[in-house]
């Protein structure tokens, strides 16, 4: 018998510095795990050519982990995660 792993309630951020190349990919993660995701407020940063993604997250740590794990892949986006223990 396997045990379920606890949820983590945290914060996500997204820097995403090719918007333009990436946004599409960036909005399917999110949106395979929007089960996990609570909350999200995205604003472009023109002055510095960024765009910055926030989110809460309510999942597993192999949940987050997974979908930041994918986002950290993708050319031109960096992700920083905190997460309660």
């Amino acid at each position: 018998m396997t045990e379920k792993k606890p949820n983590r309630l945290g914060v996500v951020g997204i820097l995403v510095y090719d918007r333009e190349k990436v946004a599409d990919k960036v909005n399917q993660i999110l949106s395979e795990y929007g089960h996990i995701i609570v909350g999200r407020m995205g604003i472009p940063y023109k002055d510095r050519g960024v765009s910055v993604i926030a989110l809460i997250v309510d999942g597993t740590t192999d949940e987050i982990g997974a979908m930041t794990g994918k986002l950290g892949r993708l050319p031109g986006v960096k992700v920083k995660s905190a997460l309660t223990s």
